[in-house]
């Protein structure tokens, strides 16, 4: 597995803090409540994103490939860190694998456990910061809108969900 120097604290705080601050918008907006931003080493913000499905009518708009999307081509993925403030789904780490990011830095996975283990896999350093900002505004989202939850994360009518 690769090994990369750490982030900073303060950028690893600077990044969380702008994951939610898109996490929010999102939740105000009447979406799901997932933010996310690339940041480079140095703490530079390539893009900001989040969660569009129910405001783009888009089945793939996640926090992260909104994050993605609003990056552009590029060439170095691979020196970038994506903060999301929810551990991401097949969807989104696959995409994280797909462009071999350096760092992938999860805000919470209490509420949702996506496939952190892909990322490893794949030799992308995941940092867990068990965020209550985010752990809460899930949590909250999930009381108050659960069929909307349950559509993002591809849960059936009867509370099973779909088979990866």
């Amino acid at each position: 597995m690769t090994t990369h120097p750490r982030m900073t604290p303060e950028l690893l705080e600077l990044g969380m803090d702008l994951a939610y601050e898109q996490a929010k918008k999102s939740y105000d907006e009447k979406g799901l409540p997932i933010g996310a931003v690339l940041m480079t080493e140095s703490g530079e913000i390539i893009a900001r994103g989040h969660n569009m499905r129910v405001q783009e009518n888009s089945p793939i708009l996640h926090g992260e490939m909104s994050a993605i999307r609003a990056a552009g081509r590029r060439t170095d993925w691979h020196t970038l860190t994506m903060f999301t403030t929810l551990s991401p789904c097949p969807m989104c780490s696959g995409t994280a694998v797909l462009h071999k990011l350096r760092r992938v830095v999860i805000g919470e996975d209490v509420n949702f456990q996506g496939r952190e283990d892909w990322l490893l896999a794949a030799g992308i350093e995941v940092v867990k910061l068990s965020d209550a900002r985010c752990i809460a505004l899930m949590a909250e989202f999930i009381a108050k809108r659960p069929e909307l939850w349950n559509e993002d994360i591809a849960v059936v009518a009867d509370g099973e969900k779909k088979k990866d």
